[in-house]
This record gives C-alpha cells, sequence and structure tokens, in this order.
C-alpha cells in the first residue's frame, strides 16, 4: 500500500527545482559571465590537482546534499574553473561568449531531445538543413550534405570513412579484406586527427604519407605528387588527401585550387580540415585565403572557434548530393527507423551519423546567426584579423619580442626575448636557453591568473607563444597589458 501511495504522486518536487534553477541561475550570471567577462577578476585561480580535490571534495556519497551546499558546490566549481569568457583569455582557437549562442544552448540541454529523427526533434531537424545549407553556400555549393558532429575530429574522421566507402563501397560490408592497401595524404602541419582517423578506421598510421610544406607552414602541391606516386609505386590506392585552413600552431591555408588539381588527376577525394579556417569564408575581405574550397568533397568547419558559437558546434560538410553519407553509416534500425511512419520519413537524418543518440548543436548557432545575421558575423571574423595587425606591428615596436613569421590569419607566434639573451643569438646554448622562457612565463602568469596563452616547439624551433583572438570583447587595452604583462613576468629571466 506505501508503494503506491509513492507512486502516485511525481517522485520531484517541482516548485523546489524551479526555486534551485532561478539561485543557479543567479550564480552562473553574477559568477560566471559578470565576473569571468571582467578584466578586473582572474582568468584562473590556479590550484594544484591534490588542493583542488580537498576543496571541492568531489566523493559522490550515499545521502543527498541540501540545496544549499548544492548552490555553493556551483560556485565552487566556477571559481577554480578556467574564464574562457575573459578578454584576456588567449590559450586556445576558441574564446569568448556570445550570450545568443549560450541561450541556445541552454535551450537545448532544457529540451533534451536527440537529433536523429522528426518525431522527436522537428524543430532541430528543419534547422538544422538550414544551417548546413547556409555553411554549404558560402563554400560554394548550390547542393549537399553535411551533419553536425561532436568535433572537428570526428568531422576529419567521418571524411576519411566516407572517402573510402566512395572508392570501394563493398568495405562496409566485407571490411579491410575488401580493399587494397590504401594510402592518405596530408602535410606535416595536419591536425593530428588525421593520423588517429588512420588508426581508428583500420587503415593505419604508416599509410598515412606525410607532404612537405613551404616555409609559412603551407603543404606543396609537387610534393603532393610526388607523394601519390611514391604510394602508387609501393603498390598502394591513393584515396584521401585532407588540406588544410587554417593549421594549429602557424595558420597556414594550403593552396586549395593546385592540391585540386593533383586530386583530380589522380582522382583522389579532397578533404579540407577549415575546422579553424573555415570562418574566414564569412569575410569579403579574407575569404581568398579558401581561393578553391569549392572543389573540395568534404570539408570540417568549426563555428564554436572563430565565431564564438560555444563548444561544441561542428559541421561537417559534402559536395555530394546523392545520398552518399547516408549509404555509407546507415544500419536501418527498425526500431528506430520504422518504415510505416506517418510522415515524410526523409526527414529521419539519424542514420547518416555513425551516432545513434546526437546532441543539438544546431540551435546556438542558428540563434546567433539571427541575432547578428551575415554581415555581424563577418565584422566579428574582420575585427579578429584587425587585432591581429595591431599586435603584429606592436610587437615589432618592442624590444624584446620577436615575429616567429607575418601572420596570415589571427595565429600570432613570436619569442619573447628576456634581457639576459639579447644580442646573444649567436651562442651555442641560445636555442635551449630561449625554451625554457615561455613556459616559465605560462607558469607564472596561471599561478597568477592574469591571462593565459598557449606555447609550443614547432620543429627545430624554441618553443614560442601562439596568442589568438576571436573574442569581441578584447580590446586594445587588453592587448597592451598582454604584451606589458609577458615583459612584466619575463624580464628576470
Amino acid at each position: 500500500m506505501a508503494d503506491n501511495d509513492v507512486l502516485s504522486r511525481p517522485g520531484l518536487d517541482k516548485v523546489a527545482g524551479e526555486e534551485f534553477l532561478q539561485e543557479a541561475f543567479q550564480i552562473m550570471m553574477e559568477e560566471g559571465i559578470r565576473k569571468g567577462m571582467d578584466v578586473s577578476e582572474k582568468v584562473c585561480d590556479w590550484k594544484e590537482p591534490e588542493q583542488l580535490h580537498q576543496i571541492l571534495d568531489l566523493d559522490l556519497k550515499d545521502s543527498g546534499e541540501p540545496w544549499e551546499r548544492l548552490l555553493e558546490r556551483c560556485r565552487e566549481v566556477i571559481r577554480y574553473s578556467v574564464k574562457t569568457c575573459h578578454p584576456r583569455f588567449f590559450n586556445q582557437l576558441f574564446s569568448g561568449l556570445d550570450p545568443h549562442a549560450l541561450t541556445g544552448q541552454l535551450i537545448t540541454d532544457m529540451l533534451n531531445t536527440s537529433q536523429y529523427t522528426y518525431e522527436i526533434a522537428p524543430v532541430f531537424v528543419l534547422m538544422e538543413e538550414v544551417v548546413l545549407k547556409q555553411l554549404r553556400k558560402l563554400i560554394g555549393w548550390e547542393g549537399g550534405d553535411g551533419i553536425f558532429c561532436p568535433g572537428g575530429s570526428i568531422s576529419n574522421i567521418y571524411a576519411m570513412n566516407v572517402a573510402r566507402y566512395h572508392h570501394f563501397p563493398e568495405c562496409k560490408q566485407k571490411g579491410s579484406w575488401a580493399v587494397p592497401r590504401l594510402a592518405a595524404f596530408t602535410s606535416v602541419e595536419c591536425h593530428y586527427s588525421i593520423q588517429k582517423g588512420a588508426a581508428f578506421l583500420g587503415i593505419g598510421t604508416d599509410n598515412v604519407y606525410l607532404v612537405a610544406v613551404d616555409a609559412k607552414g603551407k603543404m606543396i602541391p609537387a610534393d603532393l605528387e610526388k607523394q601519390i606516386n611514391r604510394a602508387k609505386s609501393e603498390r598502394a590506392v591513393p584515396f584521401f588527401v585532407n588540406a588544410t585552413c587554417g593549421t594549429t600552431v602557424l595558420g597556414a591555408f594550403d593552396p586549395l585550387a593546385e592540391i585540386a588539381e593533383v586530386c583530380s588527376r589522380h582522382k583522389v577525394w579532397l578533404h579540407v580540415d577549415a575546422a579553424w579556417g573555415g570562418s574566414a569564408l564569412l569575410s569579403r575581405k579574407h575569404r581568398h585565403l579558401l581561393d578553391g574550397i569549392h572543389r573540395a568533397d568534404s570539408v570540417a568547419w568549426n563555428p564554436h572557434k572563430m565565431l564564438m558559437t560555444g563548444l561544441q558546434c561542428s559541421a561537417f560538410l559534402l559536395r555530394d548530393s546523392s545520398g552518399l553519407l547516408q549509404r555509407c553509416h546507415c544500419a536501418k534500425a527498425t526500431y528506430l527507423f520504422q518504415t510505416d511512419k506517418f510522415y515524410d520519413m526523409s526527414y529521419d537524418r539519424g542514420d547518416k551519423t555513425i551516432q545513434c543518440g546526437r546532441k543539438v548543436d544546431c540551435l546556438k548557432l542558428w540563434l546567433m546567426w539571427k541575432a547578428n545575421g551575415t554581415r555581424g558575423l563577418e565584422q566579428r571574423v574582420d575585427r579578429a584579423f584587425a587585432f591581429t595587425r595591431y599586435l603584429a606591428d606592436e610587437i615589432k615596436k618592442r624590444e624584446g619580442f620577436q615575429l616567429v613569421q607575418e601572420p596570415e590569419f589571427i595565429n600570432l607566434c613570436f619569442w619573447f626575448v628576456p634581457p639576459s639573451l639579447r644580442g646573444k643569438e649567436g651562442s651555442t646554448d641560445y636555442s635551449h636557453r630561449l625554451g625554457k622562457v615561455a613556459p616559465i612565463i605560462k607558469e607564472r602568469m596561471m599561478k597568477k591568473g592574469s591571462m593565459m596563452v598557449s606555447y609550443q616547439p614547432h620543429g627545430n624551433r624554441a618553443n614560442f607563444f601562439r596568442q589568438v583572438v576571436t573574442n569581441p570583447a578584447v580590446t586594445k587595452a587588453d592587448l597592451d597589458f598582454f604584451l606589458d604583462e609577458i615583459e612584466r613576468l619575463g624580464r628576470d629571466l
């Protein structure tokens, strides 16, 4: 009888839940957004892992906690997390916070639906196709296909899988036994997901041929042709070329038109990893960097990076309109994709993907685009280029700062040479000593909480900083502070 009484009423206290949400939203607004975007606040409150474990009490227990304690835990989570929306966060290829995109993300999570069928996500099935069509139009395709993926790495792996299926459709049923040894081609500057994709798909990393790049980090088409011919001589079948628009470190753009010519001659699938650089297509001033992209067979593009849509928002786009993506991945599970539904089943798009459940990633981009318009997004892109140019010019004026190369995109790579190393470029240990500078400055800025910026070695180059501005909340004052702070933190090295 007691069990029946329990089941006769809701298992959740809706009133208490609404009160908790209101309080939690206030904390998010105050601690995460207002303070997170305030330059007078820290970018991060650094703690070592052992300290953070003690502060947060992460262990899960048998009994629940009162909502007052839970709200305090929300404050702690925000306090000790990195504020990627902070105007002085320059550490990744994403930053900032767009209120419309965030609203879209909150609505997405509230509705908690999956993107696989029209019956469960009618609005988002239609919305996704509209957004993907607009992205394809910017590439220069009238038709085509596509899907939102959980990240640019997965988009690149999709491209490799679809390319293999395009060349050898029998591989879907018969597996690797049905295909010869395959060869993929990409530049030495490519994203590591190409190597991971080859391993994941059973192609093998030994069958990824690395193509040489020029001094600016761009793929050399002549060497691509050389590598393709080499693969053929080794009895491999070239099937996939990955060109990059916006390499991770230098921000280089491969020469797509010339690469497309090579791919056309050898009948090889051309994929463009424009996860980072694709958003330059929105700019009439800078879209020339991707000239020739319309000749690609597929493209990866991450609006969550330069457009500030919020993680994650990654599109995999195809020029093909024949249903290749569907044929490659479909399993025709009748418990989800029934054949006798009462509506047009062509709107059930979920069988195009390797996933079943798929988060809605289109709403935040759609709402942000509605709010800003294409021209507003173009201004956001142009502003990022302008800030990179400003910072590059300022670096040239300052003693101790040295550009790795002139920026083509918004990756600004430079060394800070402390006073103790200036004028000693010819010494045998100069590169070794210079390589220690960036890691120390990075440690100091993070423990101080003043800002964050990335560094890395590159080939035979010693560690250097890579600064990226995508956040429209950034001002010249923030960039001046950035250079001053590096100087302050490194002058004694």
